[in-house]
Parts: C-alpha cells; structure tokens; sequence
C-alpha cells in the first residue's frame, strides 16, 4: 500500500474543503451571522492544519494500482465528512459530534436523512454548507477532482483507478479515451443541467437562496429541505420543476453528452434507460389510481403521484404530501423503488436498474440452462455479449448488498423499535433515499436513534454511496500490510502481463 501517494492525495482534497467552506462565511456575513462565520473559519483552520502537512508530503514512490484506488476513495469521503462535520459542531446547533458528523454523511452521499427537527432554525449559512455538501457528493468528489485538478503528477492510471472505485453502476465506462477529459465532460453536464434547473426555479418566483439550495440538493438527487414540509408548501409549478430534475438527474450522463453528439442510435439502444422509463411511468399509473380518492382533482393525484416516484427512484427523498399516509399498496411500491434506484452514471443512489436486470438475465439464463444442460446460453445487454467476469461481479454485488442490508438491520434493531421503522431506515441509508417508513416517515427525523445506531447509519450511507467496495477495502486488514520485496512483486506483474497493476 503506497500510503504516502494516499495521505498527500487526501491532505489535497482537504485543502480543497477549506477552500469550497469560504462562501459559507460570505453567506454569513450576508445574513449577520456572525457565530457561524466564526465556526466556518475555525473549520477551515483545522482542516487546513491537517491538510496542508500531508498535501506537502514528498513523493517518491509514484506507484498507484486499483487497491490504492479503493483505499484513497473510501479514506477522502470518511475525512471530508469528518471535518466537513465541524461548522455544525462549532456553531451549537448540533451540540453532538455524531449527530453533526451524520448530518454531513447524509450530505455528502446525498442520502437526505437527517438528524435536525426544525430545519428552518439553522442559519442560512450552515443551510448553503448542508445543501452545497450534496451537490458536491452528487457527481462525486474525486470526479471533480480529476475534472478541474491534478491530485499527483505523471500518472495516468491514477486517474482511471480513482474513476473507477468512485463510479456508479456495474463499469465505469468511458466517453473519450483520457479520463481526466471525460470527467470534465461529465462535470460540465452537470453543471450545465444544474444552472438551467437554478434558471427554471427563477421563474417559478422562487427567491434566489431557496432556488440555489433547491438546485444543489435536486441536481445531486439528495433532497435535504430547506422547510419543515419539504416541498409540500411550494407552488404547483415548483414541484413539477423539481419533479422533472430529480428524473432527468437520475439518468445516466453518458445520455446527455450522446444527445449532445446526435448519437440517437445509442441511446435508443440502452436497454436500461427503457426499463428506467417503463418503471417510472408504471409506477406513477398504478399509484395515481391507488390515491386517486385521496386528493380533490385528478391532476393533483397525478402530480403528488409523479412527485413521489420521481422522488423516491431517484433516490431523492423529497416529498409533496405524506405518502407515509397513503394506502398499502402505495407505500409497498415506493418501498420497491427504494431498492431499484436510478441508472447507473447518474448522481442517483440504489442498487442501480443495471444491476437489477442483470439479476433478472442472469436467473433466466441459470433456469434455461437447468432445463437444458447442454445449451450454450450467453448473457446480452445493449445488443453487446456481457462477460461472465462482469455478471458474476454484479451478483456478487447483490450478495454482499444483501448481507450488509441484513447486517444493518440486526444491528439498528437493538434501538427496539417496529420492525418497518428498523428495516426502512436502514434501506432508505444504504440506497441513499432519506425518507423510510414509520419512525423515519418523511415528516420525521433520525434524532431519536441511539448514537450507536447512527454511527451503524453513516457507514451505512458511505458503503451505499460508494457501491460497497471502496469502504470494505478501506477498512481490510490486507490494505494496511507494507509492500514486501517490490521488486519481486514487479516481475510477478510483468510476467503476468498485468500493466495496470489490476492483479
């Protein structure tokens, strides 16, 4: 493990903190808030005090493979919500550490459960730094990074590595052939869909600090709200607004930059955006005509109806009316969605469409070969042959989903409480949704829950956010060994043909 490249490269990212903190202290200087200003510059001491030493920390080991990947992505995400904690703490609205270092977990994974009662208390500063976090987590922190940056120097793979153990859904696929171009790519979309969504909020006479907040924690897909009712107060306009964002937000990007290019033909072809389109609009249908005798009209039915499943598949968490109130059958297919996600490249969280078809192909071929043993079945998406390496990683994936689900669940169950409060907190923290069920319904909060439960919570949220792996590899016993004849090691790789230090 080459942990000084690691440290220098987080003692960057942290510098990088302190600088992205500097608005919050003008927002607070706007508003006369001057104990926050003051808890924003402390913050940024601190960080810079820790981060500058290991920012300057002189290489000479260069050698950065896929486990330093892992282990930099996971280390970044834990530091950055650690300190990123300290305005909340230093401030007093969060006297708790854990409560303020849950707060920014929440943030930066863009899950949107939150320990705070009466958001409208905060001051606006600390409201700016809680929604700019989840804009910030939403395209991810290193893909900024690698889009705007340079971490080390005269190293290529470096950057495919921190792609690659950043990115959402089953591969990190490539637009153009240098990533740190097509980060930039990816970046500018988002920040483009991001101002015309800001623009779009204008116009429905929404005042400028709410429509930026509402852009960050929309465009991330996090849905952190700046109103004790979330989204239920504004207008009919707002809500659809909103409600088209959080859709095209949980689309895969590569879909974006395609129609950017007139490539219709690809994006005709992505099995997983007809699927992502077919759930959502089926969803919506079967809900609207569920809840239609709950509202006065019909188009309120089917704008609360589109609000919600747009909001809940994209792993948003916002809410229009209380579906914690709707009927049975209602709830059970929000629930559904909780797990299903958005696609894949997108800022959505959840297991991801891909992955769920993949599932599905993958049982179907495993039943038609147990029909037919001698049949020769191949595994097709998009038109293209997936390769067995690929699908026995996705249902791997789904393993290790499954147990760490059911592992949170044992573990938050000690707080006693019903079994749908313990279960949907614990999916709405791993898919990154916000609000569950019950206890966490979307009027409520997770203050209530044990420290220990909301410790068990943010690992929670980080191992969702990241896909699992970055944060298991982190804390591995194996990533922490020192490298042990390099040379060897060299020529192991070499024979191997293993260029990219993969093995």
């Amino acid at each position: 493990m080459n942990r000084r490249v690691i440290a220098r490269m987080v003692g960057r990212i942290l510098c990088l903190e302190a600088v992205l903190m500097l608005p919050a202290i003008i927002v607070a200087a706007v508003y006369h808030e001057g104990r926050s200003a003051v808890s924003f510059g402390i913050s940024i001491f601190l960080i810079l005090a820790v981060g500058l030493p290991c920012a300057l920390i002189k290489i000479e080991d260069r050698r950065f493979y896929a486990k330093e990947g892992f282990a930099a992505v996971g280390l970044t995400w834990l530091m950055l919500s650690a300190f990123g904690a300290l305005p909340f703490f230093f401030s007093g609205v969060l006297p708790n550490y854990i409560d303020c270092f849950f707060e920014t977990v929440s943030g930066f994974t863009t899950t949107g459960a939150s320990v705070i009662a009466n958001v409208e208390a905060l001051p606006n500063s600390l409201i700016y730094w809680r929604s700019f976090t989840q804009w910030l987590g939403g395209m991810g922190v290193l893909v900024f990074i690698l889009a705007f940056a340079t971490l080390t120097t005269k190293n290529s793979g470096e950057s495919l590595h921190l792609y690659r153990a950043e990115s959402s859904g089953v591969k990190a696929s490539k637009l153009v052939p240098r990533m740190n171009r097509n980060a930039k790519i990816l970046y500018s979309i988002y920040i483009v869909l991001s101002a015309v969504l800001f623009i779009m909020l204008l116009f429905g006479r929404v005042s400028v600090f709410d429509a930026l907040n509402i852009t960050f924690t929309t465009a991330a897909t996090g849905g952190f709200g700046i109103r004790l009712d979330s989204m239920e107060s504004f207008s009919a306009y707002t809500q659809w607004v909103v409600a088209i964002g959080m859709f095209l937000f949980s689309i895969n990007f590569n879909m974006f930059y395609l129609l950017l290019i007139k490539n219709f033909k690809r994006i005709f072809k992505s099995e997983e955006l007809r699927v992502y389109i077919i759930i959502v609009l089926a969803s919506i249908l079967l809900i609207t005509i569920n809840i239609a005798s709950s509202f006065e009209t019909m188009s309120e039915a089917i704008r609360a109806a589109t609000f919600q499943v747009t909001s809940i598949m994209s792993t948003t968490g916002y809410y229009s009316s209380d579906f914690d109130l709707w009927p049975q059958f209602s709830r059970t297919i929000l629930f559904l969605l909780m797990f299903i996600g958005g696609c894949a490249g997108s800022t959505a969280g959840g297991a991801k469409v891909i992955r769920i078809m993949m599932v599905f192909k993958s049982a179907k071929k495993t039943v038609s070969k147990a029909i037919n043993p001698n049949s020769v079945r191949l595994l097709y998406l998009d038109g293209e042959r997936v390769a067995n390496e690929t699908e026995a990683s996705v249902n791997g994936y789904m393993i290790v989903y499954t147990f760490i689900l059911a592992l949170g669940v044992l573990f938050v169950s000690l707080n006693g409480f019903d079994l749908v409060t313990t279960i949907t907190s614990v999916v709405t923290c791993l898919n990154n949704v916000g609000p569950g069920l019950g206890l966490v319904g979307p009027t409520m909060n997770f203050g209530f829950f044990s420290y220990f439960s909301k410790i068990i919570l943010s690992v929670i949220m980080l191992i969702g956010r990241l896909e699992i792996f970055p944060i298991m590899v982190l804390f591995s016993p194996d990533m922490f060994r020192r490298w042990r004849n390099r040379n060897s090691l060299k020529i192991i790789r070499e024979n191997l043909g293993d260029k990219n230090g993969d093995i």
